[in-house]
């Protein structure tokens, strides 16, 4: 596991360049920050050594002078939008964002809820806001918007708003996801604060596209993958090239939408002060890039992960075919395919083997370590401990959890909670092992081994179930699966 990526000088070069862009203004700068600010587990895994709470903790170092504004759409609200990756509403997900920012020492100053029409949801939570001492704000819906300029920057547009109160020089948009308008509220803030006198800047922080690597470098085409549902593309930003000569990555969105923002600033301030999207943005990952072919790697497993993901999800119906050509075209164009993945092929010659369920797993100094299906344990729990094991040097001749205290928790499972498979799952696995570390040192051996899987490669070859998925990501395991069911069954 080659580390790419220098996470401090990422920290330190970040938050000083988010300092000059906010002395370019009048002390006053509202940052869009698109993506997540914390868990960012895709920038984790394309650029080794980037820690998922990077942006948190940049953020945490300009704490004094930052304070966030939370987004979010009345529609979203209205129509219970929710996050995928954590499976809450984006109203829960605004209380969840609001506590962690809290807890970190970050002032969270009010929350804006945008494209008001009256929504009766919308102004349930915003009661229920208030109920807990948050500020609301609301900007409302505008008709043509974008493209109707001159209703939009009026006092019929932008100035129906309302005016959100900010007492910091750094006003960091953030929201529950994309579309909650952070953009929108960015420019209807510099249209307030010019009505009072003040030249607010505007700026924008997204980690991908990265604007000074090639544009077909993996980790360009890694985010194109990760946004295949949106049908993002990454392309050179002509206005950037225009006005400086220099080449610069950027994606079809935010160059679409540049000659609207550019002559709304125009409309503001009399002038845009950016020549370009490139110039608007505040990233600088690509700088702290130190390695990069461990970047390209990353990148290009992450892509494959992709793949899988996009393939089980039109197999569930919930992802489109679509998504899986563009993820295909990506990666035929990196010349990769699914083999590239070191753990596929150990884990289907396994499964060919056995004729049943199989799983493989690249330890960190990359060992490959199988595991099938038995009578006690699934492919998943035997891959576990068949790991741990390795890890720890134990022989996998003996036994870490003993089959008689298997026994009682299949009997558990079948005789009294009606299950019809009585094999372990990897949860189960894990607290028999914990219980048998109370009485063995082998096993307590084994458990102490489980900080060392975060970050490993697993594949099985076979959809699992929730329970093994969700205790794969909490080991920080990266985690595909061939696109098939371990039982025919219309209830999938």
């Amino acid at each position: 596991m080659k580390i790419g990526f220098d996470n401090q000088k990422y920290l330190s070069m970040q938050s000083e360049h988010i300092r000059e862009r906010i002395n370019q203004f009048d002390n006053k700068l509202y940052l869009e920050f698109g993506g997540k600010l914390f868990d960012d587990f895709h920038a984790s895994r394309v650029l080794p050594g980037f820690a998922p709470d990077s942006k948190l903790q940049m953020l945490m170092q300009l704490a004094d002078q930052a304070e966030i504004v939370i987004v979010i759409s009345a529609g979203d609200i209205e129509k219970n939008k929710i996050r995928g990756d954590l499976g809450i509403t984006y109203d829960t997900e605004v209380l969840r964002l609001i506590e962690v920012f809290t807890e970190k020492g970050l002032y969270v100053g009010s929350v804006a809820i945008t494209q008001y029409v009256g929504q009766n949801s919308a102004d349930q939570f915003r009661k229920r806001l208030e109920k807990l001492g948050i500020r609301v704000y609301i900007l409302y819906s505008i008709e043509g918007y974008p493209n109707n300029i001159p209703l939009i920057v009026s006092d019929e547009g932008y100035g129906k708003n309302d005016y959100i109160e900010t007492t910091r020089p750094l006003v960091v948009i953030t929201a529950p996801g994309p579309g909650s308008g952070k953009m929108a509220t960015c420019l209807s803030q510099l249209y307030h604060e010019q009505k009072r006198g003040v030249r607010a800047g505007y700026a924008k922080f997204e980690t991908f596209p990265i604007w000074n690597i090639p544009l077909k470098h993996p980790v360009n085409l890694a985010y194109e993958a990760a946004t295949a549902d949106l049908n993002d593309v990454n392309m050179i930003d002509p206005f950037h090239l225009e006005a400086y000569g220099k080449t610069t990555v950027n994606y079809n969105r935010d160059v679409e939408i540049y000659p609207v923002v550019e002559a709304m600033f125009e409309k503001i301030f009399g002038e845009c002060p950016y020549k370009s999207p490139t110039d608007m943005g505040v990233n600088m990952a690509g700088n702290c890039i130190i390695d990069d072919s461990a970047c390209k790697e990353a990148s290009c497993q992450e892509i494959i992960r992709r793949y899988y993901e996009a393939k089980a999800g039109v197999l569930d119906g919930v992802r489109k075919e679509e998504e899986v050509y563009k993820i295909e075209l990506l990666m035929k164009q990196l010349h990769i395919s699914t083999t590239d993945r070191a753990v596929v092929t150990p884990a289907l010659n396994r499964a060919e083997e056995t004729g049943s369920p199989a799983a493989a797993i690249e330890l960190p100094d990359g060992r490959i370590v199988c595991g099938k299906t038995s009578d006690l344990l699934g492919a998943s729990a035997a891959l576990l401990l068949n790991a741990l094991k390795e890890l720890a040097g134990i022989d996998h001749k003996l036994h870490v959890i003993s089959p008689a205290s298997i026994e009682p928790i299949q009997t558990l499972k079948t005789a009294y909670l009606g299950s019809k498979n009585p094999r372990l799952h990897t949860d189960e696995v894990l607290i028999a092992l914990s219980s048998s570390a109370a009485s063995s040192k082998e096993a307590q051996k084994a458990l102490s081994q489980l900080p060392k899987l975060k970050g490993c490669q697993v594949h099985t070859s076979v959809m699992l179930s929730k329970v093994d998925v969700g205790i794969f990501k909490r080991l920080g395991v990266q985690l595909t699966s061939e696109p098939k069911y371990e039982h025919k069954s219309m209830l999938h």
